[in-house]
C-alpha cells in the first residue's frame, strides 16, 4: 500500500478523538469505522510501511521482513514460539502474514461453561456476532463452498479456491471414513473482486507464499482492505512508532500516548480516547508497563495458544506441497465429536508447507540425524499433511509478565509462561489418531506427528464483572474510562477456530459502542 502524499496529518498538540495502537485485525477495522464516522483518529504502528509488495514480500522464507522479531522470553512446560508462527510487524500488523483461514466459531464454542462445564462463557452469543461475520465475509471477499455442511444458511460471496495436494488426499481419506469436508472459507478472492470502500483486488494466483505476504492483493490483508479505506476517510497512520507510555489526568483518564518515532525521538500525541490493539502479548505488556487497568489482577493471565498438532505422511505421487493455497480444505465434524473424552472441540484442515518450514519441523519432530535425515528431507515433494486447531482452556497461571531484561527501547521484555493441561493433551491425542486414520485411508505411509501451538489469545479477557475481567463485553476498560482494547487478548476462551475473523468482528463491535456513546 503506497503511503498517500496527501494523508491527513494531525498536530501533536491537538487532542485527536482517538489514538489506535496497532494496525492489525483489531486496529484496522476500528481506524476505518471511526474515520468514516468523522472522528479525528491516529494509528500508531511499531513496524514499517510496506509500499511495494513485489520487493517487500519476496518469495523467500528467510528474507521476509514482516514478522515481529523482538525477543519474547517463552517458558513453561510447553513454550510457544513467536515470530513467523503468530506475530507480525508493519502497517497491517500480523494480518500481513496470516493464512486467511476464516471459519466462524460454533455457538457452543462461545459457551464452554454452559455446554461443557469448563472455563467461562463469552458475554455474547453467536447470534450477536452473526451479522458482523456476514458483513465481514462480504467486505473481505471470502471464497468458500456453495454449500457449507455445518451451516446450511451460510453463503460466501465468491467461489472456492482450488484444492492443493494435501487437501485432495485429505478429501479422499475423509470420504473413505465418512467424515464430511468442504472447501475452506478463505479470505482471499478467487477472482477479481470490487468493493466501493477500497476498489478492485485481483484473484489469487496460487503462489503459495501466503505467509510471506501477498503480492497481488488477493489475500484480505488490512493494507488492501480497511487501511486504504480509512486513509481515504481522513485517518492518519504513523509507522515506525513504538509506544511506551501514556499520560493521565487527575481523574485517571488518558490524555496522551507517548512513543518513539522513526528517528528515535520521543513524541506525545494528545487524545481523548485510546484503543489498545497490539495483540495477545504486547497489549498486556503495555498495560503492565503503564501500571494501569489491572484492578482485577487479570492483565496477562489466561494466555492461550491453539493446540495445532499436525500429522504428515508420504504419498506415492508427487504432491509439491509449496503449490497452491496452504490450507484449502476443512472439516468441522470434530467441533463437537460424539463420545469425546475432553471438553471443547477442534477443526481439521489440510496443510501445504514451504521447504524451510518443513525442514525445521522434521528436524524438531522426527529424531533423525545424518544420512537418515537427509534421505527423509528429499521426500519433501511427496508429503501431505493435516493439522488441527483446538480449544485451549484458560488457566490463570499461563500468563504474560514483565521479565528483568530490557529491550532496545528500554521496556521490560515480555515473559510468556505456557503449559498445556490434561484436556489439551487428550484432545491432541484424539485429533492425531483421526488425522492418522485419514492419511492412511488416502494411501499415506511413514506417518509422524508434529506437536505445536499457534495464535495467541486471552490476556486481557472481557467479561461482565470488573472483579474477574479486564474489559467489559465491548472492550472498554473497567478501570480507565477512555481506554478500550480490541484484539485477541480480550478472548475469554481461545475458540477452536482461527481467530482473525472474530477479532475483526469484535473490533467493529467496539467501534459501534464507542460511537454510540
Amino acid at each position: 500500500m503506497k503511503k498517500p502524499a496527501d494523508m491527513k496529518q494531525y498536530p501533536m498538540e491537538q487532542a485527536v478523538d482517538a489514538v489506535i495502537i496497532g494496525t492489525g485485525a483489531g486496529g484496522s477495522p476500528l481506524l476505518w469505522k471511526l474515520a468514516t464516522a468523522g472522528r479525528s483518529v491516529v494509528a500508531l504502528e511499531a513496524g514499517q510501511w510496506f509500499e511495494d509488495p513485489v520487493s517487500d514480500f519476496p518469495t523467500d522464507e528467510l528474507e521476509s521482513p514482516i514478522y515481529w522479531k523482538d525477543e519474547r522470553i517463552s517458558g513453561g512446560a510447553d513454550p510457544t514460539s513467536f515470530g513467523a508462527n503468530n506475530s507480525g510487524k508493519g502497517v497491517g500488523g500480523s494480518m500481513i502474514h496470516w493464512g486467511a483461514y476464516a471459519p466462524r466459531p460454533s455457538a457452543e464454542n462461545l459457551k464452554l461453561q454452559s455446554t461443557d462445564g469448563v472455563a467461562v462463557d463469552w458475554p455474547m452469543s453467536l447470534e450477536d456476532l452473526k451479522p458482523t461475520y456476514e458483513w465481514l465475509e462480504s467486505f473481505l471477499g471470502v471464497s468458500g463452498p456453495a454449500q457449507y455442511p455445518w451451516d446450511a444458511e451460510r453463503k460466501y460471496p465468491l467461489p472456492p479456491l482450488p484444492l492443493n495436494s494435501s487437501a485432495i488426499y485429505m478429501s479422499v481419506g475423509c470420504e473413505a471414513l465418512g467424515i464430511r469436508v468442504a472447501h475452506a472459507p478463505i479470505a482471499a478472492v478467487s477472482q477479481a473482486y470490487t468493493r466501493p470502500e477500497y476498489g478492485t483486488r485481483n484473484g489469487c494466483v496460487n503462489r503459495g507464499y501466503c505467509h510471506q505476504g501477498c503480492r497481488n492483493g488477493a489475500k484480505a490483508t488490512m493494507d488492501v482492505t480497511f487501511l486504504p479505506a480509512a486513509l481515504k476517510a481522513g485517518a492518519e497512520i504513523r509507522s515506525d512508532s513504538y509506544v511506551h507510555g501514556v499520560e493521565r489526568d487527575s481523574s485517571g483518564a488518558i490524555t496522551a500516548v507517548v512513543y518513539t518515532d522513526a528517528n528515535g525521538r520521543e513524541q506525545r500525541q494528545r487524545c481523548r480516547a485510546v484503543f489498545l490493539c497490539a495483540g495477545g502479548v504486547e497489549s498486556p505488556r503495555q498495560l503492565l508497563h503503564w501500571g494501569i487497568g489491572n484492578s482485577s489482577d487479570q492483565v496477562g493471565r489466561n494466555f492461550m495458544a491453539h493446540i495445532s498438532t499436525q500429522v504428515w505422511a508420504t504419498m506415492k505421487s508427487e504432491t509439491r506441497p509449496y503449490k497452491g493455497f496452504p490450507a484449502s480444505l476443512i472439516t468441522e465434524d470434530f467441533l463437537r465429536a460424539k463420545d469425546r473424552p475432553y471438553a471443547g472441540g477442534y477443526l481439521l484442515q489440510s496443510y501445504g508447507i514451504l521447504p524451510v518450514a518443513w525442514a525445521e519441523q522434521v528436524a524438531a519432530g522426527r529424531n533423525l540425524v545424518g544420512q537418515a535425515l537427509t534421505d527423509y528431507l528429499m521426500q519433501y515433494n511427496n508429503v501431505a499433511g493435516i493439522g488441527m486447531h483446538g480449544d485451549t482452556l484458560p488457566n490463570p497461571e499461563n500468563r504474560v509478565t514483565l521479565s528483568d531484561e530490557k529491550d532496545q527501547h528500554g521496556l521490560a521484555k515480555p515473559l510468556v509462561t505456557f503449559s498445556l493441561g490434561k484436556n489439551e493433551n487428550t484432545m491432541s491425542d484424539h485429533a492425531e489418531d483421526r488425522m492418522r486414520r485419514i492419511l492412511m485411508a488416502a494411501g499415506g505411509t511413514d506417518l509422524w506427528s508434529s506437536k505445536r501451538t499457534a495464535h495467541t489469545a486471552g490476556t486481557c479477557r472481557m467479561g461482565t464483572s470488573a472483579a474477574d475481567s479486564v474489559v467489559d463485553p465491548y472492550g472498554r476498560s473497567w478501570d480507565v474510562p477512555n481506554l478500550w482494547i480490541a484484539d485477541n487478548s480480550v478472548f475469554p476462551t481461545s475458540l477452536a477456530v482461527n481467530p482473525a475473523l472474530t477479532i475483526m468482528a469484535l473490533s467493529l463491535r467496539t467501534a459501534d459502542k464507542y460511537l454510540a456513546n
